[in-house]
């Protein structure tokens, strides 16, 4: 039988969107040399629109709220297809200011957030340790978002592995080299050296996505390398997701139920270089203990390398490419957790009916030449 859609790249956002194009019937082949590891296995799962917000344009926050109201029954439809729970916890989260300086950043964030009608909530120093009794002594105050939560990334990994392969979705080990057009569709090259043809590719390759051959119109995606530890330790310390900036340097804590501490996130513009590094280990365990004193006595369970698909303007790429026949589903940095559902229900609509949905037509993959050729002619950039 033909194939209809061929995914380049099975980490989450690949298998979520073959997820969603097998649901509506039509035949799907990934294709990853390891499936779900990569990015989607080293995050950490948080699903923070607010938190996450810097003060970039509205279109990218809608989209990330957008994703954000879908995760609940995202979640609840996925962990019933495929008979496992996501690990989806609405639990909030924290960001504890570091010194007065830190508090007045977050008071101003806690304004632009209200300007964009997003809820936070300041908190002293006394409603800070209320609410966190772990966190350092002496911190000034903070910032709770409560509806900042965060998902298991790989229970959401092996779910998303369950439920494709309860659809029938072929899953082949293996890395998309080259796409080329053909008269009856588009045609895939695996570093195999087999090839398959497809209706439609979609490029979901993350930080690969960039060096596959064959595109005019390459997606300028780069690989910024991070690093996230595991610990362990009788649940219960913290109830929320906890973030930080210690004397400058961000750092997050994410409590899983079952006494899992994930301790992230180092960004470096390394490469593909995935060797953990010694002094962002060190860092990020400075960091963290300063800001939870008692995670000194928590079990070091795992460092985990990964590299985000970071792109120039830090937005994803949604949407069609230069070449007939194929979609771009790439680019998401931080965010490809949370933007999984959006993701997912675009580009499988966008395969089934041809129309892009109004909400990732900003992430068009064609404004990045655009903005090219706007320069290349003296134009505005």
């Amino acid at each position: 039988m033909p194939i209809d859609a061929v995914i380049a790249g099975g980490g989450v956002i690949g298998l979520a969107v073959a997820w969603r194009c097998a649901e509506r019937g039509l035949r799907v082949t990934v294709a990853d040399p390891a499936p779900g590891a990569g990015a989607s296995w080293t995050a950490a799962g948080m699903l923070a629109p607010v938190t996450e917000l810097g003060y970039e344009g509205r279109e990218l926050l809608d989209l990330n709220l957008a994703a954000a109201r879908r995760w609940p029954s995202f979640a609840a439809e996925l962990g019933d297809a495929a008979g496992s729970a996501v690990g989806l916890r609405e639990c909030g989260t924290v960001a504890a200011a570091w010194d007065a300086a830190d508090l007045a950043g977050l008071r101003d964030l806690a304004a632009f957030h209200a300007s964009l009608g997003l809820r936070s909530e300041v908190l002293t120093g006394r409603e800070l340790r209320t609410i966190e009794p772990a966190l350092a002594a002496g911190l000034p105050g903070g910032l709770l978002a409560a509806g900042d939560h965060q998902v298991d990334n790989r229970s959401l990994v092996r779910a998303l592995r369950a439920v494709v392969a309860r659809l029938g979705v072929d899953v082949i080990p293996a890395r998309v080299t080259r796409i080329a057009g053909t008269a009856g569709g588009t045609e895939v090259t695996l570093d195999t050296g087999d090839r398959l043809a497809a209706g439609v590719v979609v490029v979901a390759a993350g930080s690969w996505s960039g060096g596959i051959d064959g595109l005019p119109d390459p997606p300028p995606v780069r690989p910024v390398k991070g690093q996230t530890l595991r610990l362990r330790r009788p649940p219960g310390l913290l109830g929320h997701v906890v973030r930080g900036s210690v004397r400058g340097n961000p750092v997050y804590v994410v409590p899983r139920t079952d006494g899992e501490l994930v301790v992230g996130a180092s960004s470096e513009e390394a490469g593909f270089d995935l060797r953990p590094r010694a002094g962002a280990v060190y860092e990020l365990l400075r960091d963290a203990q300063t800001l939870v004193p008692e995670l000194s006595e928590a079990e070091f369970v795992e460092v985990s390398t990964g590299v985000r698909p970071g792109t120039p303007d830090n937005a994803p790429l949604l949407g069609r490419s230069a070449t007939d026949g194929v979609l771009y589903a790439t680019g998401h940095y931080r965010n490809g957790i949370l933007l999984a559902p959006v993701t997912a229900d675009a580009i499988a609509d966008l395969i089934t009916t041809g129309r892009t949905p109004d909400l990732v037509t900003p992430f068009d993959p064609a404004r990045f030449q655009a903005r090219t050729e706007a320069r290349t002619q003296g134009g505005p950039s």
